[in-house]
């Protein structure tokens, strides 16, 4: 016996040891995550994050949730690499999303995406089943993202493009959302989803 493992209540530290006990005894078990079938899913695009593969291969990674049917809420992720041999499809899937240089990968990503994603199962050598992205569509903008559970806070409202009194520009200069150019679109400011969300 390892007289140095640790009890329960060193483990919860300052966690009400009652309030999580009534928590586990309420909770349902988690079904068991399989993969989704092969298909074409409606999707929100939920995030996107810089990444890097265990050999250190860098990647912008996107997630997908299913937004309706009997798989709502599951998410799929594409990452698009960046590496010289990748970068012709990955400048074309970021395309996509508004992404059309490197720097704007490291700014907030645009709220309210919908996608039509085209999701396939691959086996790896050992015989576990995976999703992987095989391609995507952006179908829909949400005017309200925060009309999704998933958000918490209301959408600001948007700046005016060009002031109401002002003569338009002979060759106006493309929308901002936070820092996100959409070449001739008027969109909306950003907003951060909740850490956490469904899987």
């Amino acid at each position: 016996m390892n007289r140095n493992r640790k009890s329960l209540t060193e483990v919860l530290g300052t966690t009400d040891r009652d309030d999580i006990a009534r928590q586990f005894d309420q909770a349902q078990a988690a079904a068991e995550l399989v993969t989704l079938p092969r298909g074409t899913y409606r999707c929100r695009l939920v995030d996107g994050q810089l990444v890097e593969s265990k050999t250190k291969t860098p990647g912008y990674q996107l997630a997908f949730a299913v937004v309706d049917g009997e798989h709502a809420n599951r998410r799929v992720w594409h990452t698009c690499w960046l590496t010289p041999a990748a970068l012709p499809m990955s400048k074309r899937d970021l395309a996509k999303i508004g992404i059309t240089s490197l720097d704007m990968l490291e700014l907030p990503l645009l709220q309210g995406l919908i996608c039509e994603v085209k999701v396939i199962v691959r086996a790896d050598d050992d015989g576990t089943e995976r999703n992987r992205v095989q391609n995507f569509t952006v179908v829909d903008r949400i005017a309200d993202p925060t009309a999704d559970p998933d958000f918490g806070s209301p959408v600001p409202s948007p700046a005016p493009v060009t002031p109401p009194d002002a003569a338009p520009a002979a060759n106006p200069a493309p929308a901002r959302a936070n820092g996100r150019f959409v070449s001739g679109q008027r969109v909306l400011p950003c907003v951060e989803p909740p850490a956490g969300g469904a899987t």
